[in-house]
């Protein structure tokens, strides 16, 4: 069974991090949150408060994956500014993201999370896309898109809230292959284009 890590720290966009969650699991992916500590949460709490306020519980911390990445099929930051940035100025979080693209895993990034592939110097002139708010940080480096949600390889990018449910599904299709992703995408009964 593949499975994923989605990173979740103070700031993080909820609807981001949890619809991505949910959708995996429907995609029979073994999903774990994980807890970036930052000086306001330094992850003793065990939840951190995110964009909108819903405070969220991690099913791990930060050092319980970095020496494990092996373990784990994908890896996927959302987004929320506040959260991105944070993820791009750990270098334990670059590390892990250098280090799973590396060994060809699924690297994921939603919105603002982005920002983390530029910081962690991975692929560099591949296709990307972001939310609208951070473009001009990213479309020197980057063959920047417009579109909802761009596949380059093992990179897999999308740009905002309203962008996640394909975000999810072009997760589920990487990890899981194209027929569970339509087997779980009637269902639910989404919007014809996402």
């Amino acid at each position: 069974m593949p499975s994923a890590l989605i990173l979740l720290a103070e700031g993080t966009e909820e609807s981001e991090f949890t619809i991505t969650y949910d959708v995996l699991v429907r995609g029979g992916v073994k999903v774990s949150s994980v807890l970036v500590p930052c000086g306001e949460n330094d992850g003793s709490k065990g939840y951190v408060t995110c964009s909108r306020g819903v405070k969220i519980l991690a099913d791990l911390k930060l050092e319980d994956v970095v020496q494990h990445s092996d373990r784990y099929s994908s890896l996927i930051l959302p987004g929320g500014l506040k959260g991105a940035n944070t993820f791009s100025k750990d270098e334990k979080v670059l590390g892990l993201v250098r280090d799973m693209y590396g060994k060809g895993k699924v690297v994921a990034f939603i919105c603002a999370g982005s920002l983390a592939a530029k910081a962690a110097g991975i692929g560099k002139g591949k296709s990307i896309t972001s939310h609208p708010s951070v473009k001009e940080k990213l479309e020197e480096e980057y063959d920047y898109k417009e579109e909802r949600v761009v596949v380059d390889g093992n990179l897999i990018t999308s740009r905002g809230p309203g962008t996640t449910f394909g975000f999810a599904l072009a997760l589920v299709e990487a990890l899981q292959g194209k027929e569970e992703r339509d087997k779980i995408e009637g269902p639910m009964v989404l919007p014809e284009k996402l």
